[in-house]
């Protein structure tokens, strides 16, 4: 194990945090690249990967998972660094990833979101960075523009909708100018609900058409449930930055929307889905944005997005892949066995939507998250026990019509309903750095079929290719458990 030495600020300044708890700091706070001093990619990076934040609660398990294909015959991740702040931690997290056998000779490499220097380094040598540094809307931004600037690959966990829509506003052309795809959302947010909803989709043959999908998440633990801290940072800067996502969005040229055969209606605040004995209600997450994203992007290329150099194989799997997925009106909620557990996702909501619009609110919420999330999220984290006992059901529920001609007929309600069901381990430490790991694994494998550069959401630039399979073989799975006329 070797330390490489960038320029880089040793400690991290609080206070812009500080401020943006307040409200005091502009959307965008961090030193702005000097252009003329970009780096660009090496025509043979050094790299294959380098994981960016890598100390952290989720970075360290990344490294894990990164490192069961690291170097393996069948796998394109030949070479692998890690990157972050402090060298002595990194060091702690690879040691930890490794066991129970000795850490690897993996370099690692000293860098801070605050040193765009070091995050320019960082991208002209590697060919994907794996960022884990949250919340993102305080710590991303440089690191987009870093890859974007050097021409290298980018992929995050992030479920932050201002940033992830703010990043395509201010970075796509430039992205698709040098060649630097990126990509947010890799994670539990929002993979499984892009790759679920596809999955649901492809199940309405023709004539039969899908009109609406309501996903139901589900979290399961034979212990207590303990949620990523950092997601719940997300949730508090979200609801603080709320007005500024419309803002942005009201900002933008209107997109193109699909068209959607068939109506969707609200429904009441809570629900019971008798099917799989759940209570839900609907969950104001980064899911239903994304999927939106995806779909906006497929009514602007109706077979996909082509590949940089695809082959003609390739371009006859995208179009016939894009071919059976059809656009329907996309929901979220959060569920439970019990009507009391939605009481709790309730009240936790309306404590961050309560709280979130002030600075000493969110100071609270932020300092004392165990409180106001009543127990579900806490400072340190879940336990390894916690984690491995920890399980997530999503459940699909399509609403449509055995026949397509029936959706143009006035006010007629669908007669036809197909359950879809993903299923996996714990979502923050175990699915999170799966389906990140699997994304890049492609990346590397496929990078010619995939589209030359942007800013895109996960769905569009993955749906097509064998990510499904990856997941299923990697302990996530995707199963129909029912189709029935109504």
């Amino acid at each position: 194990m070797w330390t490489i030495n960038a320029t880089y600020k040793s400690n991290r300044t609080i206070l812009p945090k500080i401020l943006d708890h307040f409200g005091y700091y502009p959307t965008c706070y961090t030193i702005i690249t000097n252009r003329a001093m970009s780096q660009k990619l090496s025509p043979n990076p050094t790299y294959d990967v380098i994981i960016l934040g890598a100390s952290g609660f989720t970075g360290k398990h990344v490294i894990r998972e990164a490192l069961k294909f690291l170097n393996v015959s069948s796998s394109p991740l030949k070479n692998l660094a890690i990157a972050g702040r402090n060298a002595s931690r990194l060091s702690r997290a690879l040691q930890w990833a490794s066991g129970p056998n000795p850490p690897p000779e993996i370099p690692i490499i000293a860098a801070d979101t605050n040193d765009p220097s070091s995050l320019r380094h960082l991208a002209s040598r590697t060919k994907i960075i794996l960022n884990c540094v949250g919340p993102f809307r305080l710590y991303g931004e440089p690191v987009v523009e870093a890859c974007v600037d050097s021409g290298c690959d980018y992929l995050d966990i992030c479920g932050e909708p201002e940033f992830m829509e703010r990043m395509e506003v201010k970075y796509h052309d430039k992205a698709v100018e040098n060649g630097s795809l990126v990509v947010s959302a890799c994670g539990f947010d929002s993979v499984p609900a892009e790759l679920g909803w596809m999955f649901s989709s492809r199940q309405w043959t023709p004539p039969a058409i899908c009109s609406t999908i309501e996903a139901y998440i589900s979290l399961e633990s034979d212990k207590r449930i303990v949620g990523n801290l950092g997601t719940y940072e997300s949730a508090v800067l979200s609801v603080a930055n709320a007005d500024k996502l419309q803002e942005l969005r009201r900002s933008r040229p209107k997109k193109p929307r699909p068209v959607i055969l068939g109506t969707s209606s609200k429904g009441p605040m809570i629900n019971h889905l008798k099917e799989v004995g759940l209570w839900a209600v609907k969950l104001p997450s980064a899911d239903a944005t994304v999927v939106r994203r995806t779909l906006s992007c497929l009514a602007e290329n109706l077979h996909g997005l082509p590949g940089v150099n695809e082959s003609t194989e390739q371009i006859e799997r995208r179009e016939e892949f894009w071919s059976t997925i059809k656009p329907a009106h996309f929901g979220m909620k959060i569920a439970s066995k019990y009507l009391l557990g939605v009481v709790r996702f309730i009240t936790v909501g309306k404590f961050i939507a309560l709280f979130g619009k002030t600075g000493i609110g969110r100071w609270l919420l932020l300092n004392f998250p165990s409180v106001f999330s009543l127990g579900f999220f806490r400072k340190k984290g879940p336990t390894e026990d916690e984690v491995a006992s920890a399980t997530f059901k999503m459940w699909f529920v399509g609403h449509g019509f055995t026949d397509g001609s029936l959706a143009s007929q006035g006010n007629r309600k669908p007669d036809m309903q197909i359950i879809t069901r993903v299923m996996g381990p714990e979502i923050g430490y175990l699915t999170t750095p799966s389906i990140l790991v699997q994304c890049a694994l492609i990346l590397l494998k496929e990078r010619d079929s995939l589209p030359k550069g942007g800013v895109f959401p996960p769905g569009i630039v993955f749906g097509p290719t064998d990510l499904q399979d990856r997941l299923q073989k990697n302990g996530i799975s995707f199963d129909v458990i029912s189709k029935k006329t109504v």
